[in-house]
């Protein structure tokens, strides 16, 4: 699926405005609850849910028994529960996956993304409003009057009940975005959004979730965790998410094919998309790749000639 950016939208090649308001109606949230709700994902999940306190979240992943993910998420507590929020389209087709093994356990799965209203809030005077409405944020994660605020370096996503939502972006007379300006700064942190399309096709590592402490190699048992573990003592790891940005003449999507050069005339398949924004002719996205691929690849999309492509430097480190 193609993200576009539209006409009211920030641009890519546009600085970070003041202040931007954005409902990311492309994400939901997944409710882990009952009495043995943490032992329950400790032991389905990379991340270590047992350092979970609550005022911290954690990027995690749910993969199937040969270690490759099912869903990337962010985890946290909220009152008597766990909330991961992932993709909606990743949500439905995860969650009777997990649930299937929650019928040992005394927990329950549900979908909550209808209880709630995400927002994500970026821009220069983020912070600034957060502190004017809220009071101080001094956490990654706080817990408010209706809701919860997850803080991500700059950026802030607020999840609160629709009603309180609406009185928000009702009060405030501000840039409210399209969800694709949030994607392309998810894509500029270089985070894994796994789609649907995804599923079963990556360890985690090849998706650098190890880079964004998304993965605990100490915490014991999970689901597919031999692979993964040996992925890191073996060395077994030959692909990773890479920041790619350009031009292109066509219309991308997912399921466009991307190319690196052999040499000036011929190409060969480079990766999967994982992530696009577009801007008329303008893209940004992440991509699984090789990790021997150099900075100075050559890239296209298949049957674009004039599509000019380039890595950009991811914003951590690789280096174990």
């Amino acid at each position: 699926m193609t993200h576009p950016l539209t006409q009211s939208s920030w641009s890519l090649d546009q600085q970070t405005p003041e202040l931007m308001i954005i409902p990311l109606t492309h994400l939901g949230l997944m409710k882990i609850s009952g009495e043995q709700h943490h032992s329950f994902l400790q032991g389905q999940v990379t991340t270590d849910i047992d350092s979970l306190g609550t005022d911290k979240w954690h990027w995690g992943a749910h993969c199937d028994p040969k270690g490759k993910m099912l869903a990337s998420f962010r985890v946290f507590n909220f009152n008597d529960a766990l909330l991961m929020l992932m993709p909606n389209t990743t949500l439905q087709a995860d969650l009777p996956l997990l649930a299937k093994y929650a019928v040992f356990s005394q927990v329950e799965l549900t979908d909550a993304s209808n209880e709630f209203t995400i927002l994500g809030i970026t821009g220069t005077q983020a912070s600034t409003w957060i502190k004017k409405q809220f009071g101080e944020v001094n956490s990654p994660v706080s817990l408010i009057e209706n809701g919860i605020i997850i803080q991500d370096n700059d950026r802030f996503i607020i999840i609160v009940k629709p009603e309180f939502a609406n009185q928000l972006m009702t009060n405030n007379d501000t840039f409210i975005n399209h969800s694709a300006t949030w994607q392309a700064l998810e894509i500029l942190a270089g985070y894994p959004n796994i789609d649907v399309a995804h599923q079963g096709q990556f360890v985690p590592q090849m998706c650098n979730l190890q880079a964004i402490n998304g993965i605990s190699f100490t915490k014991g048992c999970y689901m597919g965790q031999e692979t993964i573990a040996r992925m890191k003592y073996r060395g077994g790891n030959k692909r990773a998410l890479y920041i790619i940005s350009g031009t292109t003449t066509q219309n991308i999507s997912l399921n466009s094919k991307l190319e690196i050069a052999l040499d000036e005339l011929n190409y060969r398949n480079a990766g999967k998309i994982i992530e696009i924004v577009q801007d008329n002719d303008r893209v940004l996205l992440t991509a699984v790749m090789p990790n021997d691929t150099t900075m100075e690849a050559t890239l296209r999309f298949q049957g674009d000639t004039q599509a000019n492509l380039r890595i950009q430097p991811l914003p951590y480190s690789l280096e174990e």
